[in-house]
């Protein structure tokens, strides 16, 4: 059941670490503005000491947006709250505003959570937000197969954003009714954003026939987000248990299957499995195609083969099944630029900043040179990852150059990894060697 009235006590923050402080996004409207009264309550109860920002994001995209973050800025001065307002600057795209939008604000969130020391992002997503986006997905499933199947569960209690911050959402069991009742009990104001009344953007259009449907279509809404939460989270184990048992790294940038993980008799998740672990060979941020992936599964049950797929080779040999990063379209030379993504695969990190570098692919010529224990793995494999990884160009012609770091990363969850997904994405950081995830600031949330 729905919660019908705001709980005061701490049970909507308690599962939650707030040790290191937190920002709370806070837009002015009714949600965020409800969200941070409350949270600052809490804190003042159990952890007074407890460092609170709220970041309140300008996007630039109407008139009055200036005016709402000064009004927040003002309730938060009465309040004795820190507040920052940061400002979405640059050109705006023509097409896909929204999810730009969105980008923007996570993006902004992060440097501040960043600069104040902070892991961790409190947000204002309400159990309408939740059914706005569940729906949503449905209507998008009847074209797209993963919308119609992991996309049902809906917002996640946590997410980790760039493989650093937790954005955490403890308002998805409110409804927003109940949280303007208690701003108007608190004789606390808030703004209405137009846009979110704009029937030219999707949401604002399910937000409408929501509204003109019965409280039982949201409730049915939030009842299937739930299960798919839990199947998600189901598939994802048992994916991350194939992972474990079935996959292993002859060397950087070839993941080895075993074959007997193709008669692991749980075909739904070894196609997760599967799909996950050529997204993060490929170094592509997003799973491929269903309908595909199981193709490709059921062509590997019938015998050796090679094929692409994500930008992966899947290569069935007598040894095993390797998947490695295809040769065709790595980035050409270009200069090295510390802290960023290199082909959607590499975290780069420069040991030494006096120069300009030029990173690129080893490329083939050079891994021929290469000496390489390869046991039971075909060289010829190995070679070829190898080739696809990245070096800096001066390193090819002076092997004294200066060192850089290059780690793997999870691709399809180093953006955005919802807590649905924490075991797969574990057990594929483990295997790759990509960064140690993060502790999740949910004490009592068993994600995975």
């Amino acid at each position: 059941m729905l919660d019908t009235e705001p709980d005061l006590s701490t049970r909507l923050f308690s599962p939650i670490d707030f040790t290191h402080g937190a920002v709370a996004a806070v837009s002015g409207g009714s949600d965020s503005t409800a969200l941070l009264l409350l949270l600052k309550q809490h804190l003042d109860r159990t952890a007074s000491s407890a460092k609170l920002l709220a970041v309140t994001i300008d996007h630039g995209l109407r008139q009055g947006s200036a005016a709402e973050a000064q009004a927040v800025a003002r309730l938060c001065a009465e309040r004795g709250i820190a507040h920052r307002t940061l400002t979405w600057s640059g050109r705006k795209p023509s097409t896909g505003l929204p999810a730009a939008a969105r980008e923007a604000r996570y993006h902004l969130l992060a440097e501040a959570a960043r600069a104040e020391g902070v892991g961790l992002i409190v947000t204002g997503h309400t159990a309408d937000d939740q059914a706005e986006t569940v729906l949503m997905r449905h209507a998008r499933g009847r074209e797209f197969a993963d919308m119609a199947g992991r996309g049902l569960a809906g917002m996640a209690p946590a997410t980790l954003y760039d493989w650093r911050e937790w954005i955490v959402r403890p308002l998805l069991g409110m409804r927003r009714s109940a949280l303007r009742d208690f701003l108007r009990h608190e004789h606390v104001g808030w703004a209405d954003d137009p846009t979110n009344i704009d029937e030219a953007f999707e949401r604002p259009r399910m937000r409408a026939a929501l509204a003109g449907e019965s409280a039982g279509h949201m409730e049915n809404a939030l009842l299937l987000a739930g299960q798919a939460a839990v199947e998600r989270r189901l598939l994802g184990a048992s994916a991350a248990d194939l992972i474990h048992r079935f996959a292993s790294q002859p060397c950087t940038g070839l993941v080895r299957l075993d074959p007997a993980m193709l008669t692991a008799d749980d075909d739904r998740a070894a196609v997760y499995a599967l799909r996950i672990l050529l997204a993060t060979a490929g170094g592509v941020a997003f799973l491929p195609d269903q309908a595909r992936s199981d193709a490709l599964l059921g062509r590997l049950k019938a015998g050796f083969l090679c094929a692409t797929l994500s930008r992966t080779v899947v290569d069935f040999r007598r040894t095993g099944v390797f998947l490695r990063r295809e040769a065709r379209g790595l980035p050409p030379a270009a200069t090295a630029v510390d802290n960023t993504i290199w082909d959607g695969r590499r975290h780069i990190t420069l040991n030494d900043r006096s120069g300009t570098l030029l990173i690129a692919p080893l490329g083939a010529t050079a891994a021929r040179r290469l000496a390489i224990d390869h046991g039971e793995t075909p060289a010829s494999l190995m070679r070829a990852a190898m080739a696809a990884e990245p070096t800096l160009r001066q390193a090819l012609e002076n092997p004294g150059s200066p060192a850089f770091a290059a780690r793997p990363v999870v691709s399809p969850f180093s953006r955005f990894l919802p807590s649905f997904d924490l075991a797969p994405a574990r057990a594929v950081a483990e295997l790759i060697g990509a960064s140690p995830l993060p502790a999740s600031p949910l004490g009592g949330h068993s994600a995975d």
